[in-house]
């Protein structure tokens, strides 16, 4: 394994531009929450060549010092954004330093007409009564229809044709050719891997997810012609297309039943929350796919985003002649967090080591409110979800007596500590000395009720976050994001996926 290293750039605070044509061959560098990057790579070299249709296309070729002709290498495309460039893929992406470490090629393809890829686009809804824009309707100004005969379009003959050139070019391992796109290039990536998905062994994607209505038919079957295929979804948290929230969570969930219904995946993935690093790890039959929401970002890609993407699953798959997808060992392991607990208002499950855990009654939503002096007014000074002592007990493992009256209990833990609570009281006596808590205990279905987050930050420091009336608390710093909470909601509603996902396909 070689060295991955992060080169020193000369800032440009001042750019307001999408794509500054001043950072080609410069070690100009661009930060900004939808795209970050880094010095243009010195050994990326330009290239240009008809592909196919008679046409002169252009690309990237990154390869690394240590590439050895003798060893079968790996290989991935990447595909720009809208209105980028190849260059512009490879400096707003970690794909070159993810290649310099671990010895693969990877090739960044400009779209052929326009700097636009010739994508297919649909509705939101897959239910062909919605209104929205598809095949039969007008393309969005500045932007090209794939022609509906998919093995007509050029910029998929254009990655077909440099897949075989790499080939010829370089020693490159047929089993582990992947494909990864941004935004537009995502949707380009999406459409490659629906119908010619068999010749790569995984994809991903980051920005935008796929019209329904182009996963779907009008019934909600599957549509899809190459099978299975090991699948990223990147979904950064503030990405806002769809810009409505509500249809923005359903896209962004019907793009991931799409994958996991064609590799068979289990409805309840692993998830593990490492900063702003939102994972759900869904292991299938067929083939896993990873699901990344990344907390407090906008449309685009985040620079380590592509790296993530080689350690936790490009790095160790591959696609056999039978067209089976195997594992062999990623960089990095695809794993729940070792400790972890969720709740959500109003659900009656929790859930804790990846396991629903059924609660004694619903998770309330409580405000913690200042009136005094207000005359007659109120002003919320904290919102908590609180949930059963006993739920907290047997997740912890400890013991929970409550008094006669249930008005009171007492807790021992597992390390000996003794704690009091009593209904009403916003104190708790911890070995016998008084703290206060965060908001009143809670009297319901003759139990009490203190808040999670207290419970979790002061007795036991662990990191807790919250979003959306969802709280996830482990042992290390995590910010809990939109599309996670949206997932933790469905399981502990019960539903981890809908009634018709056995239908799907």
């Amino acid at each position: 394994m070689g060295e991955m290293y992060i080169r020193p750039g000369t800032p440009d605070d001042d750019n307001r531009e999408y794509l500054p044509e001043k950072i080609k061959g410069s070690d100009i560098v661009v930060n900004e929450n939808g795209n970050n990057s880094q010095p243009y790579p010195e050994r990326l070299k330009e290239f240009h060549g008809v592909i196919a249709d008679g046409t002169q296309d252009e690309w990237y070729e990154y390869v690394p010092e240590r590439y050895d002709p003798s060893r079968k290498t790996p290989l991935v495309l990447s595909m720009h954004g809208g209105l980028m460039t190849g260059w512009g893929q490879a400096i707003y992406t970690s794909w070159t330093m993810a290649a310099d470490r671990d010895g693969f090629i990877v090739v960044f393809p400009n779209a052929s007409f326009g700097r636009v890829w010739q994508v297919q686009w649909g509705r939101w809804e897959s239910d062909p009564d919605q209104p929205g824009t598809d095949s039969n309707t007008k393309t969005p100004e500045g932007f090209l229809q794939s022609p509906d005969n998919v093995e007509e379009n050029h910029d998929i003959k254009l990655a077909l044709g440099l897949i075989e050139l790499m080939k010829e070019k370089y020693n490159i391992d047929g089993e582990r050719i992947f494909m990864q796109g941004m935004s537009m290039g995502n949707m380009m990536t999406s459409l490659f891997a629906r119908n010619f998905g068999n010749v790569l062994a995984g994809a991903a994607g980051s920005g935008c997810a796929t019209f329904l209505s182009l996963l779907f038919d009008e019934k909600e079957k599957i549509k899809n012609r190459a099978g299975h295929l090991a699948i990223w979804q990147s979904r950064p948290e503030l990405n806002d297309i769809p810009p409505e929230k509500e249809e923005a969570l359903k896209v962004n969930k019907y793009n991931r039943l799409y994958w996991m219904r064609l590799n068979e995946c289990g409805p309840v993935p692993e998830i593990s929350i490492v900063g702003e690093n939102n994972f759900a790890f869904y292991k299938g039959k067929k083939a896993d796919l990873v699901y990344l929401d990344i907390k407090n970002r906008d449309h685009g890609q985040s620079l380590d985003d592509a790296a993530l993407i080689w350690d936790y699953l490009f790095s160790g798959i591959r696609r056999k002649e039978d067209g089976s997808i195997v594992d062999t060992g990623s960089v990095k392991e695809r794993k729940g967090d070792s400790f972890a607990a969720a709740f959500a208002a109003g659900k009656e499950l929790a859930l804790a080591d990846g396991k629903a855990v059924k609660m004694s009654g619903r998770a309330v939503r409580w405000e913690k409110l200042k009136y005094h002096g207000l005359e007659g007014g109120q002003k919320v000074r904290g919102t908590y979800i609180c949930v059963p002592l006993s739920v907290l007990a047997q997740i912890f493992k400890a013991q929970c007596v409550y008094s006669e009256d249930k008005l009171s209990a007492r807790m021992v833990l597992k390390d000996g500590r003794s704690l009091q609570f009593a209904r009403g009281s916003i104190g708790c006596v911890m070995d016998n000395s008084l703290t206060a808590m965060y908001c009143e205990a809670l009297h319901r279905e003759k139990e009490l009720y203190i808040s999670a987050e207290w419970f979790g930050r002061y007795v036991y420091d662990l990191h807790v976050s919250a979003c959306d009336d969802v709280i996830y608390m482990t042992d290390h710093y995590n910010e809990l994001s939109v599309n996670m909470a949206d997932l933790i909601k469905d399981i502990l509603s019960g539903t981890p996926v809908p009634d018709n996902y056995d239908d799907m396909l």
